[in-house]
C-alpha cells in the first residue's frame, strides 16, 4: 500500500506527473476583455500560482464565438487567445508545471444574447429549460437550432482548429469537454437527442459526433496528449435527465476509447443523490474502472483522505479538486504537510478581477504573517 497515494509520480501515458494531485478545470470568468483572451496578469499568475500540481487542466475554452455560453470565458479560436494562452503556459512550464487546456462547446447551455440574437446549437431543438448567465444576468435558455449537417462538420473543424491553436501556444495536451450537459453530452442524451439521422437514434449513433471530432483532433496533436471528461450519472443539472440508456451508453463510449491511447479519462462522481434513480449509477469510478485499461481520473469532493484511498484500492490512478485548488494554490505543499486548508468564498467564483482570485494565500504567507 502507498503512503500518501495522491503524492506519488505517475506516468501518464509518456508523460511523468510529478504528483497526483490534478487540478480540474473550472470557469472562473475573468477574461474580461473584448477579445475573450487570457491574459499573464491574471491567468497567468493563477495558473503559475498553483504550478505544483501533477496536472492543471485549465478553465473549458470555448472552440468558436458559438460554442460561448457564459460571460468572460477565454477562447482558443483567435490569434490574439492563442498569444495569450501561449504567455500562461509558459508561466507555468517556468515553475515545471503541466498543463492541458479544456476545449469547450456549450451547445444550447447558452442564449442569442451571446450569438448577435441567433439561437444556440445543439443536437436537437429542445429547450434545456435552465439558466445562462449573460452579460446581463441569469437568463432563461430558449429553444435552440438543431443542427444540419454542417453545422456539425463546421463544429468538428472548430474543435481540430482549436486542437492546433493549443499546441500552438506550447500547451502539453488536451481536454475535451464531453461532460456536465454541454454540446457533446447533449447528442449523447436521449432527452436532448432526438435526432433520426446518422448522429441521432442508436447509442453508437449519439456518440458518432464526439468520435468524429476525437478522430478530427488527433490529426493535429498525439492521441497520447489528449483527455476526455464524461459525468455519466449527471441528473437535474444544466438540463440532463437520465434515462435507461444512459450508463449504457457511457459504458459503449468508454470500452470504445480502450481502441484509442488517450492520455486519460476523466470522470465525475454525480453532482446530486442518484440513489433514488433505478438507472443511475452512485459509485462513478467504481463502476468504471473494469471497463477502461487506460488512466481514469477522478473528481467530486475529494480530500487528501479519500483521494489516497481510492488510488490505494486501484479505483482511480488520479484525482482532480476543484473547488479546494480555488482557495489553496499550494495544494500539493499543504497535503504535504497535514496542513489546514483554505476556505473559498463562493461570491467571487466568477467576478471579474484579482479578488478571490490572485489573493489567496500560501503557507509560507501566512507563517511570515503570524510571525509579524
Amino acid at each position: 500500500m502507498m503512503n500518501n497515494a495522491v503524492l506519488q509520480p505517475y506516468q501518464m501515458n509518456g508523460l511523468k506527473l510529478k504528483n497526483r494531485v490534478i487540478m480540474a478545470p473550472m470557469t472562473r470568468s475573468r477574461a474580461n476583455n473584448d477579445e475573450k483572451k487570457p491574459t499573464d496578469e491574471l491567468q497567468g499568475v493563477y495558473y503559475e500560482q498553483r504550478a505544483s500540481a501533477g496536472l492543471i487542466i485549465t478553465e473549458g475554452s470555448q472552440v468558436s464565438p458559438r460554442g460561448v455560453g457564459y460571460i468572460n470565458t477565454p477562447g482558443i479560436h483567435s490569434k490574439s487567445q492563442t498569444e495569450g494562452w501561449k504567455k500562461v503556459v509558459n508561466c507555468v512550464h517556468k515553475k515545471n508545471g503541466e498543463i492541458f487546456i479544456q476545449l469547450w462547446h456549450v451547445g444550447r447551455m447558452s442564449h442569442p444574447d451571446f450569438h448577435n440574437g441567433e439561437l444556440p446549437l445543439a443536437p436537437s431543438a429542445i429547450n434545456p429549460n435552465a439558466k445562462s448567465y449573460t452579460p446581463e444576468g441569469f437568463k432563461d435558455t430558449v429553444i435552440p437550432k438543431e443542427m444540419s449537417i454542417n453545422d456539425i462538420k463546421i463544429t468538428i473543424q472548430e474543435f481540430r482548429n482549436a486542437a492546433k491553436n493549443a499546441v500552438e501556444a506550447g500547451f502539453d495536451g488536451i481536454e475535451i469537454h464531453s461532460s456536465n450537459g454541454y454540446l457533446f453530452h447533449q447528442f449523447f442524451n436521449a432527452t436532448s437527442n432526438i435526432r433520426t439521422d446518422a448522429y441521432g437514434g442508436s447509442i453508437a449513433n449519439r456518440a458518432r459526433f464526439f468520435f468524429e471530432v476525437l478522430d478530427a483532433v488527433k490529426e493535429v496533436i498525439p492521441e497520447e496528449k489528449i483527455g476526455v471528461r464524461f459525468n455519466p450519472s449527471l441528473h437535474g443539472s444544466f438540463g440532463m435527465q437520465m434515462d435507461e440508456e444512459t450508463i449504457s451508453t457511457f459504458e459503449y463510449i468508454i470500452k470504445k476509447l480502450n481502441d484509442h491511447d488517450l492520455a486519460y479519462i476523466h470522470l465525475s462522481e454525480p453532482f446530486s443523490d442518484v440513489s433514488g434513480i433505478p438507472y443511475a449509477v452512485s459509485e462513478i469510478a467504481k463502476h468504471f474502472r473494469p471497463l477502461y485499461n487506460g488512466t481514469l481520473m477522478i473528481n467530486g469532493g475529494f480530500d487528501k483522505e479519500s483521494a489516497n484511498k481510492v488510488i490505494e484500492n486501484g479505483t482511480a490512478d488520479l484525482v482532480s479538486f476543484g473547488k479546494l485548488y480555488v482557495s489553496n494554490p499550494d495544494l500539493v505543499e499543504r497535503f504535504e504537510k497535514d496542513a489546514a486548508l483554505a476556505e473559498w468564498d463562493e461570491n467571487t467564483f466568477y467576478t471579474p478581477g484579482k479578488k478571490g482570485y490572485l489573493d489567496y494565500p500560501k503557507i509560507k504567507d501566512e507563517q511570515s504573517e503570524k510571525s509579524k
